[in-house]
């Protein structure tokens, strides 16, 4: 049997001809990834070993994005530890204040990972990268302190579920309700430590900022990583912007998948994860009774350009209705420049939001936006776990960037109607 494309890119790494799923490799990685939380632990554990330079400061990135500019002294603290290694090994992407993004959003921006590469991060969300033709994974931080030092890592090759994608999205639907109705099919546990493959004619008709959001939400489903084929949009995102030359795999005509699963792009609608699992889903058509406090666009999940745009094309020239809070939070510092010359700033502040600096903080509760008890927030976000965006009796509804800002507009959870 042939490979498929995460098991071409696993046995290019691992210099080896051919791998199968549920082998142990080491493989050699191109970037290793870490932020403000689990980069501090990888710097203990790196330290603890008795590890003394990491093996190239240009494969390393360290974002600083959960908590900056620093909330309290703890997180100052955790960003003080992580600058002072930066320095010490002359890190080349290390990204603080002024600089940062949400790490998610800001690597493939800035062209630090690229097709065919093998990555990790100590950030479950790290396989958003699949959307470039990458593999890429979360691990934890013990493992982050041993790719830094030796830029190699142990796997077992991931078995693979491919998704062959038809049609092309409604107006109102981007690839969030994709991701979404997805998991509500499988489940959260429906991909486990397997590989999403997406395929198909209707990949053509998902921009690169969908297949960033569908491959950031794969880890929902339970999935080692998630990944799109290298075609002609991947290429033209990837040109002028990578750092180096991207290598394109594709599966063998005969690989071996699990399963396939067949996604009619045409026939999906805007979507949203009720409490308290993304795979929760019901459509925004049936929850209109769901009366909200707050919501929240942004995150590593729909924080940007297209997320940006979303939200201003529903929000501008209307008010927020009163009583909701909105919190809308652009993915990078360009994205953020980008709305500011657009003056979607602007139109955002008017309608009655407040727009932040980009940040994680509402998304895992940490800060600029938690949740009291009994309060009920639409957030674009990638999970609604008990206590995830605040109080344990709180409550949040995963949607879209345009299901989210109608339903700023009304105050219950509305699906968004192209006028």
């Amino acid at each position: 049997m042939g490979m498929t494309m995460t098991q071409k890119i696993l046995a290019a790494h691992a210099g080896l001809d051919k791998v199968e799923a549920g082998q142990l490799i080491s493989a050699k990685l191109d970037i290793v990834l870490g932020n403000d939380i689990t980069t501090p632990v990888a710097v203990n554990e790196f330290k603890k070993i008795g590890f003394e330079k990491i093996f190239d400061k240009d494969r390393v990135a360290i974002v600083l994005d959960h908590f900056v500019p620093n909330k309290d002294i703890k997180a100052a603290e955790q960003s003080k530890t992580c600058r002072e290694f930066a320095c010490a090994h002359c890190v080349s992407h290390f990204y603080d204040v002024g600089k940062m993004g949400i790490e998610h959003a800001l690597l493939p921006e800035q062209g630090v990972v690229t097709a065919g590469d093998c990555i990790i991060g100590a950030d479950s969300h790290t396989c958003t990268y699949g959307a470039l033709g990458a593999f890429s994974t979360g691990v934890g931080s013990t493992d982050m302190a041993a790719g830094m030092a030796t830029g190699t890592a142990w796997f077992k090759v991931p078995s693979a579920i491919k998704f062959n994608l038809t049609g092309k999205l409604p107006c109102n639907c981007s690839g969030k309700d994709v991701i979404l109705t997805i998991i509500g099919i499988i489940g959260v546990d429906g991909a486990l430590y397997k590989s999403m493959e997406f395929v198909g004619d209707g990949v053509k008709n998902l921009s690169m900022d969908d297949r960033l959001c569908i491959c950031n939400m794969a880890i929902e489903a339970g999935a080692k990583n998630g990944i799109f084929p290298v075609d002609d949009i991947t290429i033209k995102y990837l040109e002028g912007r990578s750092e180096r030359e991207p290598v394109i795999f594709a599966a063998d005509d005969d690989a071996e998948y699990e399963k396939t699963i067949d996604v009619d792009l045409a026939k999906i609608v805007p979507t949203v994860a009720c409490p308290h699992l993304p795979e929760n889903t019901r459509p925004a058509s049936e929850l209109h009774h769901v009366k909200i406090d707050q919501v929240v666009i942004g995150s590593c999940t729909n924080g940007r350009m297209e997320d940006m745009e979303a939200a201003y094309n529903i929000l501008k020239d209307k008010k927020v209705v009163d009583g909701i809070r909105v919190i809308i939070i652009p993915g990078t510092m360009q994205i953020l420049r980008e709305c500011v010359e657009r003056g979607w700033y602007t139109a955002f502040i008017d309608a009655g939001a407040v727009v932040s600096t980009p940040t994680c903080g509402p998304c895992l509760g940490g800060y600029m936006g938690i949740l009291a008890e009994g309060e009920k927030c639409v957030a674009t976000t990638n999970r609604n776990f008990v206590g995830r965006m605040g109080h344990v009796k709180s409550e949040v509804y995963l949607a879209s960037p345009h299901t989210a800002a109608a339903s700023a507009l009304t105050g219950y959870i509305t699906e968004y109607k192209e006028v």
